[in-house]
Parts: structure tokens; C-alpha cells; sequence
């Protein structure tokens, strides 16, 4: 893609093929800077609707149910969270090979410790 604010990276000869990679501004932006974007755009359409501009009159309800919803989207927030660390470590898979290298390394040092004349 080219555009007014691509920027090209170095290009790679494959034979008769040439390969580059083009990137532009949006390719750039983080998973951080994608959720502060979110919540600058919703921390921003809550104060205007918070502050109450003269031209809007919002029901009493309304009002009340806008004014602790920040709390309610953090509380709701560690939740997600809590519940996403909680399957995560019930569906977690053991690597019974890479347990077996860690075992070997581990008396592997010991002996070579023991040699050493370190004492356990």
C-alpha cells in the first residue's frame, strides 16, 4: 500500500521476486495504545454527557445510572480480567519434555557444585 503516510522498510531480493514491507501509521499502534485510545474516546462522550451541556437535559435516572458508570466498567474490568487469568491457568497445558531438560540441567549443576565442594 502506498499512501501519504506509508513508510517503506528495507527490501529483501528472493530470486526474481522482491519482497518489501510497507507500514503506515495505524500498522504501528500498540494493543496500549489501541485501549487508550478506547478509553480516551469513552472517557470523553461520558464527561460530555456528565457535564451536562446547557442544551442538554438528561432524565434524573439517566443522570444517576451516568455518574458512577466509570466504577462500573472498572469494577466489570477486573472481573474480565480475573476470569481470563482463572482459565488460563485451568486450560494450561505442562511440557513434560521441557521438564525433564529443566530436571536434567538442575542435577547436572548439583553435581557439578558438589565437585566444586558446595554442600546442600
Amino acid at each position: 500500500q502506498s499512501g501519504p503516510g506509508a513508510v517503506r522498510f528495507g527490501s529483501v531480493r528472493s530470486g526474481s521476486l522482491r519482497f518489501s514491507r510497507r507500514f503506515t501509521p495505524q500498522a504501528d499502534m500498540t494493543k496500549l495504545g489501541q485501549w487508550l485510545c478506547g478509553l480516551a474516546l469513552l472517557g470523553s462522550a461520558w464527561a460530555a454527557l456528565a457535564l451536562a451541556p446547557p442544551g442538554l437535559q438528561l432524565p434524573a435516572p439517566f443522570r444517576q445510572a451516568l455518574l458512577p458508570l466509570p466504577i462500573y466498567l472498572l469494577v466489570a474490568f477486573g472481573c474480565y480480567s480475573l476470569a481470563t487469568v482463572g482459565y488460563r491457568l485451568a486450560t494450561f497445558n505442562d511440557c513434560q519434555e521441557a521438564a525433564a531438560e529443566l530436571q536434567e540441567h538442575i542435577s547436572a549443576a548439583r553435581t557439578d557444585l558438589r565437585r566444586r565442594g558446595l554442600r546442600f
